[in-house]
């Protein structure tokens, strides 16, 4: 009978091997980065590399913050909803006598890992969902961490479900300052316009006159051959990077009702953008709740003039989400039915 401990089975194979050592290298070469030089999240946030995402985020987290560095956490079940946590950051940007890390486990697309005292970093996590894990870490890179690490973590998964708490001093004297990051690859949408004109398009002068279809945008041509979404959309790269979700945004409904006309438009829109972009996913949320079938927006009947539908972007490398924003603000109103001509099973090329 074999003696190896459980753990190491995972060696018995050349595939396990392989990626074992993969691991071993990609986490050895940041571990002289990580602490006095580099925020962890900082890092993740600003790599390219698959290797250090997903559950093996959560490996490098435990072998540099824990046992390495000795970092302090604390682990919370969220006891409600909190719709925003960016805003945390000009809080935690001003503890400079620690620190720190947060990772948040969002149900739909995995663990998170993030510098709460970067806003841009924190709005990854979006609308913290109730019941889900939140974990904090503190330290102070390669010196021992102290009571004030304890304080800092204690008080951090506090501010983070929402609650007052009187911030001690001495978290502000130190020399842990937010570094700049920079992501690569990363695309900021523009901020929604609330007004009916926001969802409006500017017409562009078509490049032929025969790939322009009445009432369809003039950015917009059909794809004249009908093929599923998958396989309108061109070779593309494999993503490079780890998975990231934009934080959410939100399209007003200009609509008496999101009716059935406008849930079409939403899915020519999406399935559009999908054939541009196969390894992007769109989520799209609504009073809190994800939404899976775009059909039970109108079939709920609550959908209505002024509601605000939520939707974010997550994959490697997410781009024209500004444009995204645009199309479906002009899904959801009187403009709809631009999107709507043409064969059925056609795919509408906006992107």
């Amino acid at each position: 009978m074999s003696t190896l401990p459980a753990n190491l089975e995972v060696l018995s194979t050349r595939a396990g091997f392989n990626t074992a050592v993969k691991q071993i290298k990609k986490t050895i070469s940041i571990i002289e980065t990580v602490g006095a030089k580099k925020n962890l999240g900082d890092l993740l946030f600003e790599t390219e590399d698959s290797e250090l995402s997903g559950e093996k985020t959560a490996l490098v987290l435990r072998i540099l913050l824990i046992d390495k560095l000795g970092y302090k956490t604390v682990s919370i079940n969220l006891p409600s909803v909190v719709d925003d946590v960016s805003s945390l950051a000009k809080e935690f940007e001003k503890w400079k006598a620690v620190d720190l890390v947060a990772t948040y486990y969002h149900p739909d697309i995995g663990l998170i890992a993030a510098n709460p005292k970067n806003a841009e970093e924190l709005a990854q996590f979006g609308a913290l969902r109730k019941r889900e894990l939140l974990v904090v870490y503190a330290g102070k890179a390669e010196k021992p961490a102290d009571g004030i690490c304890d304080k800092a973590v204690q008080i951090a998964a506090q501010l983070f479900t929402g609650s007052k708490v009187k911030i001690p001093e001495d978290l502000y004297k130190g020399e842990f300052v937010v570094q700049k990051v920079t992501r690569a690859g990363a695309e900021q949408p523009k901020a929604v316009r609330k007004k009916a004109s926001a969802g409006k398009v500017k017409a562009k002068p078509a490049a032929k006159a025969r790939t322009a279809k009445p009432g369809i945008p003039a950015s917009a041509t059909l794809v004249e051959t009908p093929a599923p979404v998958q396989e309108a959309a061109s070779p593309v790269a494999a993503p490079r990077g780890p998975i990231r979700m934009t934080p959410m945004y939100s399209v007003v409904v200009q609509n008496e009702l999101f009716h059935n006309g406008n849930v079409e438009a939403w899915k020519k829109i999406i399935a559009s953008y999908k054939a541009k972009y196969p390894d992007l996913e769109v989520y799209i949320y609504y009073d809190g709740e994800r939404i899976m079938d775009i059909n039970s927006l109108f079939k709920w009947g609550k959908v209505k003039h002024g509601s605000a539908i939520n939707f974010a972007v997550a994959g490697a490398e997410i781009k024209d989400v500004a444009k995204l924003q645009r199309y479906l603000s002009q899904g959801a109103s009187s403009m709809f039915e631009s999107f709507l001509h043409g064969p059925v099973n056609n795919v509408l090329k906006l992107f």
